[in-house]
């Protein structure tokens, strides 16, 4: 019968010390962490000790030496692959975007850098490589010793969205949409969380705004001041599905309502005064049109 892999820790990192300058000779232990710390260039890659923890203590002690033995050179292999990686990248960190899509699948996000954005879209981490680019797999971060990646944010905006363009276009008669756009950018979706600031006159709107997302270049913005919200509403979907269906790179195809603490609520384009809803409860204080 098995234990419990923290009742073979001493046993296993004594292995892992001994084992050590056989198989990684420039590789040491971490006791604080657990972790065997492997130097790769100039940086180190780590690797918790909890994988081979878990594999010795399913197996019987006489099995161990084999079970570390090939397990730190599981761990060689890893460290030689993220050299690749940083030779490919350089610093791979400078190369890290956020780009916001609609909610993912369970079975789409595993194994991937994603967190909630809100209830309706998720932040996904990319590397921004023209040919080695793509999503950030944990496997990648793993090799790559990327954990904390608050920074990501910051090289999005700096990078990315400083030069957004911000114009407004006619809707309906008297009527203007804005358009926040950088032609090309898979990067604008990003700014949801933000909308405030590219609005008419600030974060001056109490009653928020009608929000679209097309596709990753561009966000559609009309700020909410009176009931003729109603009519610019089924108009404003419209446009928003139309580049959507157009988009080479399409994002969200519905219109949302930004408000309160940048919550994002999905609205009909049939929105009515008699709904029991929040917007329908808003259309009702909203002095007319």
């Amino acid at each position: 019968m098995g234990m419990e892999p923290l009742d073979a820790a001493a046993d296993v990192h004594a292995l892992i010390r001994d084992l050590l300058p056989v198989v990684a000779p420039s590789a040491w232990f971490d006791p604080g962490t657990s972790e065997v710390v492997l130097p790769v260039g100039r940086s180190e890659a780590r690797a918790s000790s909890w994988t081979v923890l878990e594999r010795c203590a399913r197996e019987p002690q006489d099995n161990w030496h084999k079970l570390v033995d090939d397990w730190l050179r599981e761990v060689g292999d890893r460290a030689f692959l993220a050299v690749g990686e940083m030779e490919l990248f350089g610093d791979v960190r400078e190369l890290l975007r956020l780009r916001i899509v609609p909610k993912l699948d369970p079975q789409d996000r595993e194994g991937l850098v994603v967190v909630p954005a809100g209830d309706h879209f998720d932040a996904m981490v990319m590397i921004e490589h023209p040919r080695y680019g793509g999503p950030l797999t944990k496997a990648r971060a793993g090799l790559l010793g990327l954990r904390k990646l608050g920074y990501v944010m910051t090289n999005t905006h700096d990078r990315e969205l400083a030069d957004v363009e911000v114009r407004d276009q006619l809707l309906l008669p008297g009527e203007n949409v804005r358009v926040v756009t950088k032609p090309g950018s898979r990067y604008v979706s990003a700014l949801l969380s933000e909308v405030e600031q590219f609005l008419p006159g600030g974060d001056g709107h109490p009653n928020g705004a009608l929000v679209g997302v097309p596709c990753h270049s561009t966000l559609l913005l009309y700020p909410i001041t009176s009931r003729g919200v109603r009519e610019v509403l089924p108009v404003f979907a419209d446009v928003v599905r139309e580049m959507h269906d157009d988009a080479d790179d399409p994002c969200a195809v519905g219109v949302y309502w930004s408000h309160g603490a940048r919550r994002l609520t999905p609205l009909s384009p049939d929105e009515t005064l008699d709904g029991s809803g929040e917007f329908a409860a808003l259309l009702r204080r909203l002095p007319p049109s």
